[in-house]
């Protein structure tokens, strides 16, 4: 579950479109799909007298995921004070780990056992390992599962329960045709109570909420959707699953009538590429964007709100190299219009890298055409690293490249110099280093005035350009029995200055 805006938002992808089908032994639940026995469950139009017939055709289908971790933890208690290393882990070295748990919803979409849930139901974050994964059928059946794929862009992953027996499934269907006021079921797993069954309308199609990213295009519907209905489906009153349930919008924690779920358009073709262990390409421009919004386009002299405003342009990124600046507003990408429903970021990503594409739009109150051959988006962790480096702000957790050698022994977090941070650090572009990205306040380099934003050019007189390189030195300089490593650091508008830093 995830919160945005302040208000609880948690993330419930749900899926595309299904039909349940047979393919189940003798005596199981199977969904009839001859057009005689949908006209007498599915009603024609207006509210349906029950939705007994259409869940008892698809709940077969829907299941419960659960998921066992081991996840790293500070067993110290006194942690962020100055008696962490007094009365901190008599043994440094032994990291201390605990078992935790996640709970999800889940759909079967094969007879042979593949299942489509949320990433985030079955993705560890940074600090944790993936052990197991139970996948528990509506009779209570347990199966062990695998990790087929998961797409973090997209919130989306596949698992697959490795049994000879034919399981109930539901197929995708087309979300496209979905009006705001349809009738919809959602099946799902909310609070680890099991199968539950929840209904409503379609509130809204495409809704972007303003989270940002390629995939902030949702089926918004007040359906109650819960905890633990991530993952769960998003059912037409044809049994088709037109979204993957994904987040809510809420004050409370708790449903109040604004959900949110995959559109199954977009969910239904990355799940097949997750199946096949392809590698899935998106295309990416390398700007950072905002919408354009009455100030702005009063500022602009625009008539309307219109398009995307461009706040800053990678470097060398394909934007960059069709001429498009910070200041320009996107209007069209590749002849479609550029709105809050279909966003920039949505267009592009769904553009096959180094297709060649015109992009209107403009500048000083001109318009303009520019062609872009569209790049490759970085993964996820690479998006994180392009990312403009605030030193002023810390993160909130360690990056996932992060180091326990470098955090243990010298209170630091650091990460590699890209080219953005350089820039937005103000040092020379052909800086070597190491940035920092936090520092522990009870350890040496903190009490020596070490900080966010400084650059390690070298320690013990040696370059380091990796973290490797970082943790060689400091397992060096402990086999030689030094007690401190000689660090030479930049900041931002200082020279550069040598730094004795204690080992602890």
């Amino acid at each position: 579950m995830r919160y945005v805006y302040g208000l609880t938002t948690a993330l419930l992808l749900g899926g595309a479109t299904a039909t349940l089908v047979t393919g189940i032994p003798a005596g199981a639940q199977v969904a009839q799909n001859d057009e005689t026995h949908m006209q007498r469950v599915v009603p024609r139009a207006g509210a349906p007298e029950s939705f007994a017939d259409l869940t008892e055709q698809l709940q077969p289908a829907v299941v419960n995921i659960a998921t066992r971790q081991r996840v790293q933890v500070n067993t110290n208690p006194f942690a962020g004070t100055p008696f962490a290393d007094l009365f901190g882990q008599r043994d440094p070295q032994q990291p201390q780990t605990q078992e935790a748990q996640s709970l999800g919803s889940g759909f079967i979409i094969s007879a042979d056992g593949y299942v489509v849930t949320n990433n985030h139901v079955v993705s560890p974050d940074n600090r944790a390992t993936l052990e197991e994964i139970t996948v528990t059928m509506p009779d209570g059946t347990e199966y062990e599962a695998e990790l087929v794929g998961a797409d973090a862009a997209s919130d989306l992953a596949v698992l697959k329960i490795n049994r000879r027996e034919a399981f109930p499934f539901v197929k995708f269907g087309d979300s496209a045709h979905a009006r705001p006021g349809d009738w919809v079921v959602a099946i799902g797993n909310p609070f680890g109570l099991g199968g539950t069954v929840t209904s409503g309308i379609v509130s809204a199609v495409y809704r972007n909420t303003g989270s940002g990213g390629a995939y902030d295009r949702y089926i918004q519907t007040d359906a109650s959707i819960n905890r633990g209905n991530s993952g769960g489906p998003l059912f037409d009153m044809q049994g088709n699953v037109i979204g993957i349930n994904n987040a809510i919008f809420s004050p409370s924690g708790g449903s109040v009538g604004i959900g949110f779920a995959i559109p199954a358009e977009i969910a239904a073709p990355i799940v097949e590429q997750l199946k096949a262990g392809v590698e899935i390409e998106r295309g990416f421009l390398g700007v950072s964007i905002q919408p354009v919004n009455e100030d702005l386009a009063d500022s602009l002299g625009l008539q309307r709100n219109r398009g995307e405003f461009v706040q800053s342009v990678q470097a060398d990124g394909a934007a960059d190299k069709a001429g498009i600046k910070p200041g320009d507003v996107v209007t069209h990408i590749n002849g479609k219009e550029v709105t809050n429903e279909q966003t920039l970021s949505f267009l592009v990503a769904n553009i096959k890298p180094g297709t060649r594409i015109p992009v209107d739009l403009l500048r000083d109150g001109e318009q303009r055409r520019v062609n872009v051959v569209v790049g490759k988006r970085p993964s996820e962790a690479e998006l994180r690293q392009q990312q403009l480096f605030d030193p002023d702000a810390e993160p909130e957790t360690p990056p996932a490249d992060s180091s326990e050698t470098l955090e243990q022994k010298m209170g630091l977090q650091v990460i590699p110099l890209t080219p953005q941070i350089t820039r937005q650090l103000g040092a020379d572009e052909d800086t070597v280093g190491l940035v920092i990205s936090a520092v522990d306040p009870t350890s040496d380099a903190g009490r020596k005035g070490l900080q966010r934003g400084d650059i390690i050019l070298t320690a013990n007189y040696r370059a380091i350009a990796t973290l490797a390189d970082f943790e060689a030195v400091v397992t060096e300089a402990e086999k030689s029995r030094r007690e401190a490593v000689l660090l030479r650091v930049q900041r931002r508008g200082r020279p550069a200055q040598y730094v004795p830093v204690r080992l602890r």
